[in-house]
């Protein structure tokens, strides 16, 4: 019997047979059902969703202060990007990919989007693999590293590890992990979290549901950092994605909100500024 362990190395075995001048041999059965489940992912992507502001497992493990924000959202700022539903996209489709992988190497593939509950937190986990939660990641080559290394609990900004715990909750099981690949390489990982480094789901729903109703937000999710050696200040690099850092921040620069300079890798954005940058900055 196949063991989750050695899921890499025999997705490895199994592809390299191309390599080697040998046919793969794909069964038509599972072609098609490939094919099919592209298709789906497809249409899937292309309807509109109605942006939930409410808890669900998907979110229940990123920082309180940002989820206090995203449920009293009233403009709608976080809107997807269309550049960000491509990536969605080819996310998804690359996903699919992945757990055909995953069926070819011999390996059991059972519960794909099972809906799962806990504490009336709702969620669909992606599946299990020979009886543990897999939970399928597309990464770039940097966030990539974090589930090669298994640093991914040092720095979790978007809350993988809660996601998984609760997913876990629900299905009673204690070993399961991420299965990863880089967008950049095709490279594969498997990172199945230590204990230790898992959180207690219970706890922190209870906890973030009794945050939500507080009329304050949150303390920051992050500390700021400082900007080179001039006496500058900026935000943590998790807080860049966020779309609520500019209401997060509105007391910085003694009240003026983050002021934001533009150099040639990116934008910076100054919680303190004691000497502007020589660089273009912007309203």
């Amino acid at each position: 019997m196949a063991k989750l362990n050695n899921l890499i190395d025999d997705i490895y075995s199994t592809l390299e047979c191309i390599s080697n001048g040998e046919d793969l041999n794909i069964p038509e059965d599972l072609a098609e059902e490939f094919g099919d489940r592209m298709k789906q992912a497809l249409l899937n992507w292309s309807k509109p969703k109605e942006q939930s502001k409410g808890l669900r497992m998907s979110n229940i493990g990123r920082p309180s202060r940002q989820l206090w924000y995203e449920s009293r959202d009233k403009d709608n700022q976080n809107k997807l990007p269309t550049p960000v539903l491509i990536k969605f996209l080819y996310g998804h489709l690359l996903e699919e990919l992945l757990l055909l992988f995953v069926k070819l190497s011999g390996h059991k593939v059972t519960d794909e989007q099972k809906e799962v509950e806990v504490d009336g937190i709702l969620g669909h986990m992606d599946c299990k693999i020979d009886g543990q939660v897999v939970d399928i990641k597309t990464a770039s080559g940097r966030a990539f590293n974090k589930f090669k290394s298994g640093s991914l609990a040092e720095d979790d900004p978007f809350g993988y590890i809660g996601q998984l715990c609760g997913y876990e909750e629900n299905e009673g099981t204690s070993e399961g992990g991420f299965l990863a690949i880089n967008k950049e390489s095709g490279e594969l990982a498997l990172y199945i979290p230590e204990e230790l480094d898992k959180i207690n789901i219970k706890d922190k729903i209870n906890k973030t549901k009794e945050a939500l109703t507080f009329d304050t937000p949150p303390p920051r999710c992050y500390n700021e950092e400082p900007d080179g050696k001039s006496g500058n200040m900026k935000i943590n690099k998790n807080c860049y994605y966020c779309p609520y850092k500019f209401e997060c921040y509105s007391d910085a620069n003694e009240g003026k909100g983050l002021r934001t300079f533009i150099y040639a890798k990116g934008p910076v954005y100054l919680t303190k500024v004691e000497k502007a940058p020589r660089v273009e900055e912007v309203a």
